[in-house]
């Protein structure tokens, strides 16, 4: 008898989802469940609008006939560049039937952060809506053709917005069911760009073994069943809004109700109206609520990243202490929501990942309580995402030879055996729900004057009171320049507000006579950090 050769990699690839991807899983519940409520589109003007699992899987069959009659291919990559609407969840799962792989980018990225989604990722089309079919025209030239959606997640379009491109309702018409595909756990099903500390933004790659893996791990973590229901109001081109919500709906057979974003004024209403029992809440949304009358609801559990016994107490909510990342599907860590746990916590390694926090100096396993990097290990394509998309330097960087992943984040375990940051990568700034790689708001800065407008220019983050961060820019003046402080301000604002997605925009530039050093003379932007907070306090903005 010959010994096994046993390989981790090669043994999930065949066996952890085999048989399955994410049309299997549609049609699966349209079988299953066909009159049971999967989405539910719930717009400003409360027009809404249910699919049922059976409903939904027929529509995403007939756009899939459409994407193909356009030429729409396995392994094309199909740019969707839209607000939280329902053609966009129609597309994405389309794009799944046939194989291709929908890239799913930030709208309020412009200019030539659009050039590059469309050029990195040879998208063969985009799915789009009318505020933003001129600046993708005119920026993504590289995509053959637009299909344009309407409305704007049921806005009316503007006038300023016509266009002669085909609206989605031209997507059916050509088919009512896809030929069939047999399942490849392994393919690419989606693109997501994440922001990190290099300037460009890296093209984050999942299969449909990470998005079974993301739906089946998370609804399990919150013991989810097929009468829950997610109100889902994040952006749904970040993993957050397409794994903690609809990817771990379907898994459980459940329901999401989709709005266009965030409403404060709505936001009890709707979750009475749909008797929701989930829901991912970041700082602002805590702070634009608090006033309100709570009034009965429903609610089971909101995922809100750390234990808050404030917002347990005040709201009678369980807070699901939990961390996660584009790169690591679904919440590599969780606390359990039937036990107390202490405050701040991020809980403890989910099932699936293996977890290290490593002193960087060194390169040994950190005691209890002491800082350091965190590190994660699981099965790239399935607990982990399967690469960054024409990057090989990134992935290089990314990963330890044994296949560790650096996370970039800072952590410790505490005594109580919880984990809690401890920081990040403070070049990564968090804008409400947003990464903003500081680089990349220095380099384009930089780019905007002569060489000698600045000696030095550094970003860093802000407090804000609704956003938790923003960022604000330290610059030194070169002593040959013939520009005064305010031009420079004024152009940086200027140019900024054309080539920088909104929440990548400086608040405020600071102009100081000597940075504060580090460590073999680099920048502190710690001490950099402090100063723009006593700023903040004294409501200064130059």
């Amino acid at each position: 008898m010959s010994t096994p050769k046993f390989d981790q990699i090669h043994s999930n690839e065949l066996y952890a989802f085999a048989g399955k991807d994410v049309p299997w899983l549609a049609k699966l519940w349209a079988e299953q469940t066909p009159d049971k409520e999967f989405l539910i589109w719930e717009p400003k003007d409360g027009n809404s609008k249910t699919w049922t699992y059976k409903q939904f899987w027929e529509d995403i069959n007939k756009v899939a006939c459409g994407l193909i009659a356009k030429g729409v291919k396995k392994g094309d990559k199909l740019l969707i560049h839209a607000e939280n609407c329902p053609e966009m969840m129609i597309a994405w799962y389309a794009s799944s039937i046939i194989g291709s792989v929908a890239v799913t980018t930030n709208t309020r990225c412009v200019g030539d952060e659009l050039t590059y989604f469309a050029e990195h990722s040879e998208a063969v089309g985009c799915i789009t809506q009318p505020k933003f079919i001129h600046a993708l025209a005119d920026n993504a030239k590289s995509i053959p053709w637009f299909v344009v959606t309407e409305d704007n997640s049921g806005e009316p379009a503007e006038d300023d917005q016509k266009h002669d491109h085909p609206l989605f309702d031209s997507l059916y018409g050509h088919g009512d069911e896809a030929p069939a595909r047999e399942p490849e756990p392994m393919l690419p099903v989606g693109i997501q760009f994440t922001s990190g500390t290099t300037s460009r933004p890296k093209a984050v790659v999942h299969t449909h073994a990470n998005a079974l893996w993301g739906g089946r791990s998370n609804s399990q973590n919150i013991y989810a069943d097929s009468s829950d229901v997610y109100l889902c109001f994040l952006p749904c081109f970040h993993i957050n809004a397409q794994c903690w919500s609809f990817w771990s709906m379907m898994w459980a057979g459940a329901t999401v109700v989709l709005q266009p974003k965030f409403s404060a004024s709505k936001f009890w209403e709707v979750s009475v109206k749909y008797k929701c029992t989930r829901a991912s809440m970041i700082p602002f949304t805590f702070k634009a609520i608090g006033a309100q009358e709570i009034p009965e609801h429903f609610y089971k559990t909101w995922a809100t990243g750390v234990k808050l016994h404030g917002v347990e107490d005040y709201w009678k909510v369980t807070t699901m202490a939990t961390w996660g990342m584009t790169e690591t599907v679904g919440w590599a860590t969780r606390s359990d929501i039937f036990q107390d746990s202490p405050e701040m916590n991020i809980g403890v390694p989910s099932p699936g990942y293996d977890f290290a926090i490593i002193n960087p100096e060194t390169g040994e396993y950190c005691d209890v309580g002491e800082n350091g990097d965190l590190y994660i290990k699981g099965t790239r394509g399935v607990q982990i995402f399967y690469e960054y998309y024409k990057n090989p330097e990134a992935m290089e960087k990314a990963f330890t030879k044994d296949g560790w992943f650096h996370t970039g984040d800072m952590a410790r375990l505490g005594e109580d055996g919880y984990m809690y940051f401890a920081d990040r990568d403070k070049d990564v700034l968090k804008v409400g729900a947003e990464n903003v790689s500081a680089r990349q708001v220095e380099e384009f800065i930089g780019g905007l004057f002569d060489q000698g407008t600045f000696e030095e220019v550094a970003v860093v983050a802000q407090k804000h009171d609704m956003l938790d961060e923003v960022p604000v820019v330290f610059a030194i003046k070169g002593a040959w320049t013939a520009l005064s402080e305010q031009e420079i301000r004024e152009r940086i604002m200027q140019e900024c507000e054309k080539g920088l997605a909104d929440f990548k925009r400086p608040r405020a530039i600071y102009f100081i006579e000597e940075m504060p050093r580090a460590t073999l003379e680099k920048v502190a932007k710690n001490k950099l950090r402090e100063i723009a907070d006593q700023y903040a306090d004294e409501g200064r903005t130059e």
